[in-house]
């Protein structure tokens, strides 16, 4: 007996991704040289990710991958790019105080990077501190990850697109994959095309406000970091108060963008190419967007009649109104999509209010969206079937197939979201378990619900948790164990659990 699988070949082709995202840190590398910081950081960095990519691709010359060796390539490729995506953390971390220093601490930051997960250990989030090089290369981590490392291979590497489907299908994040166009490749472009267009607007919109004054503190190194961040809801931010530091203004311009960032991609390209009703006739869309509505006013409602500290505003009922509006419309537009951004340290508002939160981190954005979680589409097709169940054991003897958007959903597909389901919640409670043993374990105080927001935030690419995992809180102060369960969980979460756990299932020749 013996596996099934060409390991070399979906390792050449890890090689291959490898090579070319050293071309990423070009970017951090010019923001090292305007602000004259680290530029040997980001030299050596891409000298490393260069021959590491180069060694890997040695491995087979003329790689050819089949659906097991896919799965494979894209669980490795994931997690090769975060190693090597922690080298700028350690070589500018090495010979000070810094976090990052530690291999653990930077895997940790950058698995959250690049899994736009949001949750950090940096003690400390400032410029005297951290490079504007390093900051910008921990952003712009989060927004390569967001669309999906291996559709920008798929996009520009013709090696890859002859597997496209298969390699999409096992990266995407949700259940369903739309080929927008004839060729695997074209769908790719279409989908980064799309997303780099929404990063280029936000860019202008933030830098927009700053120029005619209504944001003072969002200048064009800000702008472009904030929209590395939110588009792929990523939640990261160079500035230790998170969006809290930027006005009003900037916090309303940031809501949009996170609740696009929720939204199937497809759907806009759909817009884009003259169907205008596509949004509004995509069931999955309108959940969003009404579950959005109804967080939205009840968590207003809960902190208009007081339930966090942030009424601070002159104690006018407009100025309050706005104000409880504005932090309710951002946290949910933030939490539901697992953005993590932060207008306020929810961790300090009572019970009612986190459980608002709490219930909507369950949910998760669109699939074919940046957002993470369960997604919306899996809860549709869940209740749906649910109430199909109910119906049948009053009437057995009906036949009643599950519907969305007047198409009969596959009982295959039921099965698998109810899987996929079921194993989300495992993980997520043993988790949860885990991570409030190992702390009693190693001294560390750590309520239950801190624990099980932990497992949550990373497990669904969330971000900040609860009490000292609030959105201006950090991991640092976990064991390395329980930071290296939490690497896990947002590794295969990022993933979607399946393409991860499916390389642990023997495929043995007869």
């Amino acid at each position: 007996m013996r596996w099934r699988i060409d390991w070399k070949a979906s390792t050449s082709l890890v090689g291959s991704v490898v090579k070319y995202l050293s071309l990423t840190m070009l970017i951090p590398l010019f923001v090292a040289i305007i602000y004259r910081e680290d530029v040997w950081v980001f030299v050596v960095s891409i000298v490393i990710t260069v021959v590491i990519g180069l060694a890997l691709e040695q491995l087979d010359s003329d790689p050819d991958i089949g659906s097991k060796e896919a799965l494979l390539l894209v669980s490795l490729a994931w997690f090769t790019v975060t190693v090597v995506g922690m080298i700028p953390y350690l070589i500018a971390g090495y010979g000070t105080d810094s976090t990052l220093a530690h291999p653990v601490n930077a895997l940790f930051e950058s698995m959250s990077g690049f899994t736009t997960t949001g949750a950090t250990v940096m003690g400390e989030i400032s410029f005297e501190q951290h490079s504007h090089a390093v900051l910008m290369w921990r952003q712009l981590t989060q927004w390569l990850g967001g669309m999906g490392i291996i559709v920008l291979m798929i996009a520009i590497l013709p090696e890859l697109a002859v597997n496209g489907a298969q390699l999409m299908k096992s990266e995407a994040p949700g259940p369903t994959l739309q080929k927008l166009t004839p060729k695997i490749a074209k769908t790719a472009r279409v989908l980064w095309m799309v997303y780099f267009g929404f990063t280029i607007l936000y860019i202008c919109v933030l830098y927009g406000l700053h120029m005619i004054g209504l944001a003072p503190d969002m200048n064009l190194y800000n702008a472009v970091a904030h929209a590395f961040t939110t588009l792929p809801t990523g939640g990261f931010s160079p500035q230790a108060d998170s969006i809290a530091a930027f006005s009003a203004a900037v916090q309303w311009a940031v809501i949009p963008f996170m609740v696009i960032a929720g939204v199937n991609f497809a759907l806009f390209w759909q817009v884009l190419r003259g169907e205008p009703r596509a949004l509004i006739d995509d069931p999955e869309f309108r959940a969003y967007a009404g579950a959005i509505a109804v967080f939205t006013a009840g968590l207003a409602l809960l902190l208009f009649q007081g339930s966090a500290p942030v009424l601070d505003i002159g104690g006018t009922t407009e100025g309050v109104s706005e104000n409880a509006v504005r932090q309710a419309a951002f946290q949910i537009g933030s939490l539901l999509n697992s953005t993590g951004y932060a207008t306020s340290d929810f961790a300090e508002w009572d019970t009612d209010a986190q459980m608002v939160l709490l219930f909507a981190m369950f949910i998760g954005g669109s699939a074919g969206s940046t957002g993470g979680g369960v997604k919306v589409i899996r809860w549709i097709v869940i209740l749906k079937t649910l109430r199909r169940e109910l119906f049948v054991s009053v009437h057995p003897s009906a036949v009643r197939p599950v519907r969305l958007a007047g198409t009969v959903v596959d009982e295959d597909v039921i099965r698998g979201l109810f899987a996929f389901t079921f194993m989300y919640l495992i993980l997520f409670a043993l988790a949860a378990v885990f991570i409030s043993l190992d702390s009693v374990r190693v001294g560390y105080e750590l309520t239950f619900l801190e624990a099980v927001s932990a497992s949550l935030a990373t497990l669904g690419n969330i971000g900040p948790g609860f009490g000292s995992l609030g959105p201006f809180g950090s991991y640092l102060e976990f064991s390395n164990v329980s930071k290296l369960l939490m690497i896990f969980l947002m590794w295969v979460g990022r993933l979607e659990i399946i393409p991860v756990l499916a390389l642990f299932v023997e495929s043995l020749e007869e």
